[in-house]
């Protein structure tokens, strides 16, 4: 039976994708009070998500699907500030998490960690004991680089649930993450599924996060650019311009009554 006491936020479109119009804390208390009986999944999402969905169908479906769909990025809270709820606040996957498990640390809530390299676990492990004293991990999985064996996959899922994990945080990067929420979700009842890229390192201090400053003007992809250029180069050069322009038209067709 499904549990119709949770409720989930709205979701509003942002140039095609919907996006929940949500809060950490709201975020935050549906981790806690989740459904038994299904997986939720929470994916967090910027211009580089939206824009990936618009040419990938299976992804655009797998964050459609999901419970949740934050406003990870600071142009797609703008966007939903010009369009939908004017007071709508980011939902940053790093923050979220350190929230999170501060929020939750000695209520008996079981976290389990699923992604990155081995090392990096090790020091999230050691930094999560001190940002959140008193929080369970019920433990933790660097999967391989190459395509898992089926036997590989049923294993690690089996692990997951005898763990008794409640919050399930997937540290895979986008897409990858968020095609592997949607391909597990009907094997993992009860949980809460949240991917969040990036977090694992910068809370395990393995990788830098962009200042604060930068974040707040929506100017963390010149930073994350600068750390890496030859990846994301391409990336930028292209979704930037063309989001701009699909969010324009929106605003213009919204404007119009269309």
């Amino acid at each position: 039976m499904v549990d119709e006491s949770v409720t989930l936020p709205p979701k509003a479109p942002v140039v095609g994708t919907p996006i929940s119009l949500t809060s950490y804390d709201d975020v935050i208390e549906l981790l806690r009070d989740r459904p038994r009986d299904r997986a939720t999944v929470i994916a967090v999402c910027n211009v580089h998500s939206v824009m990936s969905a618009r040419r990938d169908e299976q992804l655009a479906r797998a964050l459609r699907d999901a419970e949740v769909a934050t406003s990870d990025g600071m142009p797609l809270v703008w966007a939903l500030r010009w369009t939908a709820r004017r007071s709508q606040q980011r939902v940053y996957g790093p923050i979220l998490m350190r929230k999170a498990l501060q929020a939750t640390a000695g209520t008996g809530l079981r976290h389990y960690f699923y992604g990155s390299a081995p090392e990096t676990l090790v020091a999230l492990e050691r930094r999560v004991e001190r940002l959140a004293p008193g929080s369970v991990v019920a433990g933790s999985f660097s999967p391989p680089f190459r395509p898992q064996t089926a036997e590989e996959r049923a294993g690690v899922l089996t692990a997951i649930r005898d763990a008794g994990t409640d919050v399930l945080w997937v540290g895979l990067g986008m897409p990858k993450q968020e095609l592997w929420m949607h391909e597990v979700k009907g094997e993992l009842p009860g949980v809460a599924l949240v991917g969040v890229g990036a977090a694992f390192d910068f809370i395990a201090g393995t990788k830098r996060e962009a200042p604060p400053v930068l974040q707040a003007a929506g100017l963390e992809w010149a930073f994350r650019l600068s750390e890496e250029p030859r990846r994301l180069w391409r990336r930028y050069a292209w979704n930037n311009p063309a989001f701009v322009v699909l969010l324009a038209a929106q605003i213009a067709r919204k404007r119009l009554g269309r």
